[in-house]
């Protein structure tokens, strides 16, 4: 990458936002001071409990939730390993059977599988339309008498489709079955109220908005049951063991405080709408939209360019990050599971790229990567 810093215009705010300055000073006045063990009794150990406290808070506030029913984690990945797992080893004597959708994140599929694989667990894999929805008739269609958790994200990471979460909801409550939310992409760009999606569970993950890696937090509806995943000591009401970080958990609510005030994102979204306005008007058609055109996050765009490869392109797009739904290997181009579930075809998604835009992103970046483009694509 271009070491000069004023080439560099970063886009990928789906993959990680930069800590915001309010988190890092948070941040750093938790490092100050509290360094006792949360735990303990001690005054040091008090000035620890109470900013867990205060952070937790601040999280229930921003979820919608009771500050009880948030639980800290180590990010996005373990609050999804604990609430599919939890769910699952709870009601393994019983036989259990786990609804999902064909382009949720890793960190849902893959526990979804291991399970499969080794435990008495039967797993059904709902498909998504050409826009990336799913159909919340075919999740309905899909629960047996076994069905003990539907899971299934809130928005896309890839190509940014909102799902139809309340719908599913009520389907879920009608058959007595709990749904797991993955909202990590969701949290400062949409509302992400646990009430009003309905959700049993819920994750989110710092470094999605503007939080450090290595924090996230788990909604767990109180009185839900659920088998932990990491056990020893009784932290996080016996789900989480493990000493609490008092500096993470300030992050993670001096996040959620920002989280809260979304009134910056209809300017994201303008951007983000004048930049495929200019994309098409600079290349016709030989770029095509990704995801659904009005239900999708307000900061994705996701498009590809016709009979090009979209790595290729982003290789040469020298000091612009952002990210492509293709891996190039010596003898093929792969495309994305997301994209191909989406059924598009090869051709199409090998030239696939996603722009997410984030807080600082401005008009003369957009413009700029515009031309650039034009410049590569050419």
């Amino acid at each position: 990458m271009n070491s000069d810093n004023s080439h560099q215009i970063y886009l990928d705010h789906n993959a990680s936002t930069p800590v915001h300055a309010q988190v890092a000073d948070a941040m750093q006045r938790t490092l100050d001071g509290m360094f006792g063990n949360p735990s303990s009794t001690h005054w040091a150990g008090a000035s620890a409990k109470e900013a867990i406290g205060i952070g937790r808070q601040q999280v229930a506030d921003l979820l919608g939730c009771a500050s009880d029913e948030v639980v800290f984690t180590s990010g996005g990945s373990e609050s999804n390993n604990l609430a599919i797992k939890g769910v699952a080893f709870t009601h393994l004597t019983t036989g259990s059977h786990i609804i999902t959708s064909a382009i949720e994140h890793p960190a849902t599929l893959e526990p979804c599988q291991f399970l499969a694989r080794a435990f008495d667990v039967s797993l059904s894999i709902v498909p998504v339309d050409s826009f990336g929805l799913i159909d919340p008739d075919d999740v309905r269609q899909a629960i047996t008498p076994q069905t003990r958790l539907i899971s299934i994200m809130q928005a896309n990471n890839e190509v940014g489709t909102i799902q139809p979460i309340e719908e599913i909801a009520s389907i879920a409550r009608e058959h007595e079955v709990l749904l797991h939310v993955d909202a990590a992409q969701a949290v400062g760009k949409i509302e992400v109220n646990v009430n009003k999606l309905g959700a049993d569970l819920l994750s989110i993950a710092g470094h999605k908005f503007y939080a450090p890696k290595g924090i996230g937090a788990l909604y767990v509806r109180r009185g839900l049951e659920l088998e932990p995943v990491i056990h020893g000591g009784n932290q996080e009401r016996g789900y989480r063991a493990g000493t609490e970080s008092a500096l993470l958990a300030t992050a993670l609510g001096q996040a959620s405080l920002l989280a809260n005030d979304r009134s910056h994102m209809p300017a994201v979204q303008s951007l983000r709408d004048r930049f495929w306005s200019a994309l098409q008007d600079r290349f016709n058609e030989r770029v095509v939209l990704n995801g659904h055109i009005d239900k999708r996050l307000p900061n994705t765009l996701n498009v590809s360019f016709l009979g090009l490869v979209g790595a290729q392109i982003l290789a040469q797009l020298d000091g612009i990050a952002a990210s492509t739904g293709s891996a190039c290997h010596t003898d093929r181009v792969e495309i994305s599971p997301v994209l191909e579930a989406m059924a598009v075809s090869p051709e199409v998604g090998q030239g696939a790229l996603r722009f997410s835009l984030g807080r600082g992103t401005t008009q003369d970046e957009i413009d700029s990567v515009i031309e650039r483009l034009g410049e590569v694509v050419a």
